[in-house]
């Protein structure tokens, strides 16, 4: 009977854990589609930037030019590291326990660290200055860890019939990783991919540092502000709080997209 009870109350707290967290994710959602979308208007998609228009588009191409940045550089850099620890390593080697405490290190540093390194490191001792590759490379360091970590987990996921399977038939280790493992290993790298995609997105200390937060479609070598950053500047000014709105609305939208589209992604590798 005590068992029992303790079932139910246990089930009950699942239950509840997931009704209140999906409550406040509705509610985050809701409230910010109920003030941001009568806010939206075409000036506000206008290519060039002023302060009649305080337009997003430029943020909105930046967004997209950060993170693909960032995800160039990181992705390959956590990928192979990932094959790395979990193929080729020993196991008990000392290397692999220092590399997966630093990843562990570096996962829990604040943003503003990553700011504070990439301005001192990439815009002032390499004088990059404030641009898009000094945001760029400052992303994919913080990405870095998160990428490794999910992209082993993964690949750990994998069953090692698979890779006895390929071995008898005859494949070396670099074939079996590449034609056997990785593919039944996509989804879930992909969904590291999708949680990276989420931070660079939302973020603004470190890029406020790095970045900088000029309302322009950068070049390389250029500051340029993302939509984050759009929204912060907006509403820490306190004079277009309604453009900050709809800004939010804007950037929901794009983080929903990159998201489909990642899983969109992900399926087809998988039919693969």
């Amino acid at each position: 009977m005590y068992g029992r009870t303790k079932a139910r109350v246990q089930k009950g707290l699942v239950y509840g854990a997931a009704v209140i967290t999906f409550a406040v994710l509705l509610f985050l959602i809701a409230y910010i589609l109920i003030n941001g979308i009568p806010n939206l208007k075409l000036s506000l998609f206008e290519w060039t930037y002023n302060s009649d228009n305080v337009s997003m588009m430029p943020a909105i191409i930046t967004t997209v030019e950060m993170t693909l940045l960032a995800l160039v550089i990181a992705v390959p850099l956590g990928l192979f590291t990932a094959i790395y620890l979990n193929e080729y390593a020993k196991r008990g080697n000392k290397l692999v326990n220092i590399i997966r405490i630093t990843t562990e290190t570096l996962s829990g540093i604040p943003s503003i660290v990553y700011g504070l390194f990439g301005m001192l490191f990439f815009v002032t001792q390499l004088h990059w200055g404030y641009s898009l590759i000094a945001g760029g490379m400052t992303l994919a360091i913080m990405i870095l860890p998160l990428i490794m970590r999910t992209a082993e987990e993964a690949l750990m996921a994998v069953p090692d019939t698979f890779r006895e399977g390929s071995f008898g038939l005859g494949a070396g280790r670099l074939r079996t990783v590449f034609r056997i493992v990785l593919p039944s290993a996509m989804p879930g790298i992909l969904s590291g991919i999708i949680l990276a995609i989420g931070r660079i997105v939302g973020e603004t200390a470190a890029l406020i540092f790095t970045a900088g937060t000029m309302a322009q479609i950068p070049g390389l070598f250029q500051s340029g502000r993302t939509l984050a950053i759009h929204m912060y500047v907006l509403s820490g000014e306190g004079l277009h709080m309604n453009e900050a709105y709809a800004t939010a609305v804007v950037l929901l939208v794009v983080v929903l997209l990159m998201n489909a589209l990642s899983a969109f992604v992900a399926k087809k590798l998988t039919k693969k």
